[in-house]
């Protein structure tokens, strides 16, 4: 079997605001790390986008058809401070939503290993009827609830190492045992949940970091703390929230991590994946906004990702 990408120029459509820092540079600097990509090294593809019907396992119909009603034919509006949407926003986060799925399926179906969705925008801080903090909906809730609806999963773990606390796929999930979510985040930061406290039906876990955590004060956590719930919990499914703005270059985080850290993050999941669900793993982009970085740790977790195949 071979990892796939999924990719797709509507992306690069998706509209901010001159200067925010999810912008369409954001897809420019993973592209071309991608193509960098010794030839072979996994299967690029796209996806169409996915179902109001699929979504609003995750959100209310209600919610959908008032965020389609919103998206302006021209131009842009603002959801929140922090969220805009133009004419190509939701069909973008729905191509995200929908190659997620797609993905979920390939690897249920054994006709790829493991894979990584390239996409904007981010989707874990929109809540059940809330776009926030730069996202419209929530691709991993998406998946996951695709993954049990649609194939009989009976348990997903959702793994978020962004720098932020996934406030979003909390809340989704918060009363749902099959769904184990484990969220490590600078804390205090935006958005200002993700306390260990925090804790759902028991299937919530969370792990705030101080600022200026590096890898050496980060290993070990994620390691006794992590690992030890994804095996606990046995999934049958791992997603991944790929937030590269841990990185010790990203503007908007203070956690101190390297390509080298998010190498290692990457082959512990994918080592959990093969102890407890014949190393089914899918990955989606969540931020990651200094594009250097975002570059580099794009290539690096695909890279890891790929090495399951050799």
């Amino acid at each position: 079997m071979v990892t796939r990408i999924y990719t797709d120029p509507v992306y690069a459509k998706h509209e901010m605001p001159r200067g925010h820092p999810e912008s369409a540079l954001r897809m420019g600097a993973v592209d071309a790390a991608l193509k960098s990509l010794p030839a072979g090294l996994a299967e690029q593809h796209t996806a169409a986008p996915i179902s109001f019907e699929a979504i609003a396992r995750a959100h209310p119909s209600a919610y959908i058809e008032r965020l389609d009603a919103l998206v302006p034919e021209t131009g842009m509006i603002a959801l929140d401070p922090d969220t805009h949407a133009g004419p190509h926003s939701l069909i973008a986060a729905r191509t995200a939503s929908g190659s997620l799925a797609e993905a979920i399926d390939a690897v249920m179906d054994q006709e790829a290993t493991n894979a990584f969705i390239a996409s904007r925008p981010p989707g874990h801080h929109a809540e059940r009827t809330r776009a926030m903090g730069f996202c419209l909906i929530n691709h991993v809730a998406i998946g996951a609830r695709h993954a049990i609806a649609v194939h009989g999963v009976e348990r997903v773990a959702i793994i978020d190492f962004d720098v932020h606390h996934g406030n979003g796929t909390q809340d989704i999930f918060w009363d749902d045992p099959s769904v184990l979510y484990v969220s490590t985040h600078q804390s205090p930061h935006y958005p200002g949940t993700g306390a260990a406290s925090e804790t759902g039906a028991g299937n919530i876990l969370n792990l705030p970091l101080s600022a200026g955590t590096d890898g050496a004060r980060y290993r070990p956590i994620f390691k006794d703390h992590v690992v030890s719930a994804v095996d606990a919990f046995a999934p049958d499914l791992l997603i991944l929230s790929a937030g590269f703005d841990a990185h010790r270059d990203d503007p908007l985080g203070d956690i101190r991590l390297t390509e080298d850290d998010f190498v290692w993050i990457t082959q512990e999941m994918m080592d959990c994946a093969d102890r407890s669900c014949g190393g089914r793993l899918v990955s989606l982009l969540e931020g990651g906004y200094d594009l250097a970085a975002l570059g580099r740790c794009v290539a690096a977790h695909v890279t890891t990702l790929a090495s399951a195949n050799s």
